[in-house]
């Protein structure tokens, strides 16, 4: 059961918006040093709050941890001992199934570790600026496909956000967009016809906006299904943000990597060894690989 202290720190993390997993022990065997039952929380930017094992089972627990989040799927992560019969120039074995990874360790003391990693990811936020029937349509039915439709009065985009769509008719429009635009929102729609929009477009080149961010606007918002009704043309913007959602997924960071060393799967963040060879940041599980690759490769200690 997850300690009283680690729970509430759970909490925290969710009412914050941030993104983590629940590493939870679920199968130990001797002479690992965990124990069934044992958790920590690893947030998305590999640090680790709590004990699930040594160093290197650590390594494993980060690295299929961060891809959790990213997927936003749970994994049962089994962490076995590596034997000498394993030993190749392709590294360890690593058996991946629905819902399941098998890693080799090489450096796992003996023994057998499961470990349940179940991500807490919170729901993308999308604003939702005006005060029309549309807007109403759209923080209605987002819900319903696990966004955090939210509306945008006194609220200013941020980096994380989603997406913004402004329904306004015409109220104090190019202001929101602009700060959209500027903050990267992967999605900004404008609910208007072509030559309204147009015109406010022209009213942000005007004020200085590059064409590269204009062109970034989906005007008139949404897919052309051909929506009259409030609810269907927010159906057709929704359908458009789940879109840019999906595809923003595919397209984000690589949060694993290998070590060309001993073939254990490692996060690439703050504090992971490293060294700079052939022009690329190669990372290790530990100092020893370093070593060993730095030597194999005259690299100077």
């Amino acid at each position: 059961m997850i300690p009283a202290a680690m729970a509430r720190r759970a909490v925290e993390l969710a009412d914050a918006g941030t993104p983590f997993v629940t590493a939870t022990v679920v199968r130990a065997q001797r002479p690992t040093s965990v124990e069934a039952g044992d958790v920590a929380l690893v947030l998305e930017d590999g640090s680790i709050e709590g004990f699930v094992g040594g160093s290197c089972a650590e390594h494993s627990v980060r690295a299929y941890s961060l891809q959790a989040i990213q997927s936003g799927q749970a994994v049962l992560l089994r962490i076995l001992p590596f034997g000498p019969e394993d030993i190749g120039p392709e590294g360890r074995e690593v058996d991946s199934q629905e819902g399941a990874v098998t890693v080799e360790n090489p450096c796992l003391s003996g023994g057998a570790i499961e470990v349940f990693l179940e991500p807490s990811v919170p729901a993308p936020r999308v604003l939702v600026a005006g005060d029309t029937p549309i807007a109403a349509s759209l923080l209605r039915l987002g819900p319903e496909l696990g966004l955090d439709l939210v509306d945008a009065g006194g609220r200013a985009p941020r980096g994380g956000d989603l997406g913004l769509v402004v329904a306004a008719h015409g109220r104090d429009e190019a202001g929101v967009l602009r700060a959209a635009l500027e903050a990267g929102l992967p999605y900004v729609g404008l609910v208007a016809s072509r030559k309204r929009g147009d015109g406010v477009i022209g009213e942000l080149r005007g004020d200085g906006v590059p064409d590269e961010l204009l062109a970034r606007i989906d005007v008139p918002a949404g897919l052309d299904i051909g929506a009259r009704t409030p609810p269907e043309i927010a159906l057709s913007i929704l359908a458009t943000v789940v879109e840019v959602r999906r595809r923003a997924t595919t397209e984000r960071r690589t949060v694993t990597t290998v070590d060309p060393v001993c073939g254990m799967t490692v996060a690439p963040v703050e504090g992971t060894p490293s060294l700079e060879h052939e022009g690329r940041t190669v990372y290790f599980c530990g100092e020893g690989c370093r070593t060993t690759f730095a030597a194999e490769h005259g690299h100077v200690a």
